[in-house]
């Protein structure tokens, strides 16, 4: 990258009015390795990702010179907050992007816009767009904002920042579109643009007669990168949605009725005169919106693809059936090779079945101990524990809590009616071992060291620590912690999230509350807390389930091997992988039929449908009205005055 005073121009210098800046050197170029090499042999933590992401995130001004070196002025630079837009303005106004006859031209037409309309002027703006650098946003007055537009459709401003507002219903064509960020900021914390979004401001850049070409640069920041543009670019446009909605006012304007006039010669008469459309002519009318023509070129479409992808899904799934698969290894195996790996892969199916039981088994086992140790923890202090569940994305999270009770305890009924909702999913009996002991998991209460509620089984503990909350009264005769706690869950009313399911019951999370803030301070991160503190919590029973797993594990693997040393498994590998490879493409195909069925929800035409609705609502409201305005008259006619 060239120092910003280096730069020819035939048009102006672009510098920095107040000294030089080091720009950050290139590490690839002296022989080290990149991150991105770095990331492809070593799998990166989120929070090592974004530390790296962090260190490559480039300031304004280096993208700005890179902009002007490759002539790609001038451009609209998306940020999504006015107060953003307003500090890249401010940052730049060291930077000069006009030469002096632009720079002179600017400053004559500001001259008269503020001869013209002197309280739009919006003064901290000034300086930027004296240098070719100004904001457009909500936050601007409409003078001033068309002041703006008028400068840079003549070339006078090179960089505008605007907010995501601008990409579309206003003419500013320009050569590049620059988008600060694939993510932007709502109330539930950060979101990823949609498709529809980002192309929407894409689609600025390249001028018409002007350009051959449009550029659209995006700018990584710590929270994305470019597997997060990929991700967004290659995922599809969304359907456009008509927002057309019929509404009692619409039904009033299109029908209007039948207008009553009182006939001046003759006051008991009425006189009815029509005016508005009739039925038909509405239905035309409405079917004329946006909504109905979409739905009419693409639903027909949508559904043939439907139709086929079920067909081609029908079809695939046929050729991956044990029975095709097995006619498939008859063919390409000799009778020999065929009739050992039959044998072996009926075996194989065998014993994973047994793995799959004694797995299952194991767990319970272990659920079962922490049941029994949990009961003893009723009574008494409150111990620490932690809790641990996977994520949608696989992500394993670790949760340090305070312990406080089971949730039958707690006698509320709308927990508890939530409770019984899960169980109804599959909650339930579970049998431990080959006898009839069966097991049931239940739910308990504990409260994290981030001040959340935890509902959860047995399934989620990971270990529980023999320190905690100590059961004494923070004062005499005061009430013990774990009343406290209990009336401080059942005060308030909760909505409780699902973190994860399975079939031994879901972990529930939900916010504490400012007088919970403070029970959750005492709650020790489990780096502070040593293996030593564990309760020891493994059964005879359960370290006998774990023994009989691994040695059936290992058995399985020995016989994965054993098929792989037979003569004919390159043959029947090549089967199998064929085989998985379908179930790819079935998996694929079902998504993208579920995508097309949501869009096909999305376009359906339902106007007329919520047009008639209303129009049946508005006729009964009207003939209501009008039973009431008869009454209330005749009411009128008999009163003495």
């Amino acid at each position: 990258m060239s120092n910003f005073q280096n730069l020819a121009s035939p048009k102006s210098e672009f510098y920095y009015v107040k000294g030089k800046r080091r720009l950050r050197t290139n590490k690839n170029e002296q022989g080290n390795r990149s991150p991105l090499d770095i990331s492809k042999q070593v799998r990166l933590s989120k929070h090592e990702l974004s530390n790296m992401r962090r260190s490559q995130v480039p300031l304004i001004r280096d993208t700005l010179s890179q902009l002007w070196e490759n002539d790609m002025l001038p451009a609209i630079w998306f940020i999504f907050s006015r107060r953003g837009c307003d500090a890249a303005v401010e940052y730049l106004e060291d930077c000069r992007l006009l030469h002096d006859t632009e720079a002179s031209e600017v400053e004559l037409e500001l001259r008269r816009f503020k001869m013209q309309y002197p309280d739009a002027v919006r003064e901290s703006a000034v300086k930027g767009l004296l240098r070719g650098v100004a904001g457009h946003h909500a936050g601007c007055l409409p003078l001033w904002k068309s002041f703006i537009e008028e400068l840079f459709q003549r070339g006078l401003v090179k960089v505008v920042f605007a907010t995501e507002t601008l990409a579309a219903g206003i003419n500013m064509p320009a050569r590049t579109a620059v988008i600060s960020s694939l993510s932007k900021r709502i109330d539930a914390g950060r979101q990823l643009l949609t498709p529809n979004e980002l192309f929407q401001m894409a689609g600025r850049a390249g001028r018409r007669g002007i350009d051959t070409i449009g550029h659209t640069v995006l700018v990584q920041t710590p929270y994305e990168g470019p597997e997060e543009c990929c991700d967004i670019i290659f995922a599809g446009l969304e359907p456009l949605v008509s927002q057309f909605t019929a509404s009692y006012g619409m039904v009033l304007n299109l029908l209007a009725g039948s207008k009553v006039t009182h006939n001046q010669k003759e006051s008991d008469d009425l006189k009815v005169k029509r005016s508005g459309r009739t039925l038909e002519e509405a239905r035309k009318l409405v079917e004329q919106s946006f909504g109905n023509y979409v739905g009419s070129n693409v639903m027909v479409a949508a559904k043939e693809e439907i139709e086929r992808i079920q067909e081609e899904i029908q079809y695939l799934s046929s050729e991956i059936t044990d029975e095709s698969i097995d006619r498939k290894c008859r063919e390409e195996l000799s009778e020999e090779d065929y009739a050992e790996i039959s044998l072996l892969q009926k075996r194989l199916k065998e014993e994973k079945q047994i793995r799959n039981e004694l797995k299952k088994r194991m767990e319970l086992e272990r659920m079962a101990a922490w049941k029994n140790r949990l009961e003893e923890f009723e009574s008494g202090h409150l111990p620490f524990m932690c809790l641990q569940y996977k994520d949608k994305d696989s992500i394993q999270h670790t949760i340090p809590a305070v312990f406080i009770g089971n949730l039958k305890l707690f006698a509320d009924q709308k927990i508890a009616n939530m409770v019984e909702e899960e169980d109804s999913l599959g909650i339930g009996k579970h049998k431990v071992d080959s006898g009839e002991q069966l097991y049931w998991p239940s739910y308990y209460v504990a409260l994290s060291s981030d001040n959340s509620w935890y509902l959860f089984t047995e399934k989620w503990i990971k270990t529980v620590y023999k320190t905690g909350l100590p059961a004494v009264p923070s004062v005499e005769g005061g009430t013990l912690p774990r009343e406290i706690l209990k009336q401080l869950l059942l005060r308030e009313e909760m909505m409780w999230d699902k973190l994860a399911k399975s079939e031994y019951g879901s972990l529930l999370s939900t916010d504490g509350s400012l007088d919970t803030w403070s029970w959750s301070l005492n709650v020790p991160v489990l780096n502070s807390l040593s293996e030593d503190d564990e309760v020891e919590r493994f059964s005879l029973e359960h370290q006998d389930a774990v023994e009989c797993y691994k040695q059936q594990r290992r058995k399985v693997s020995h016989l994965k091997k054993t098929i792989k040393s037979t003569k004919g498994f390159k043959e029947f590998q090549k089967i199998i992988d064929m085989r998985n490879f379908t179930k790819e493409k079935i998996e694929r195909l079902e998504a993208r039929s579920r995508r097309l069925t949501r869009r096909i929800k999305q376009i359906e035409p339902t106007g007329w449908k919520e047009f008639l609705q209303l129009c049946i609502r508005t006729f009964f409201c009207c003939h209501r009205c009008y039973k009431l305005f008869r009454r209330a008259e005749k009411l009128a006619h008999r009163s003495p005055g």
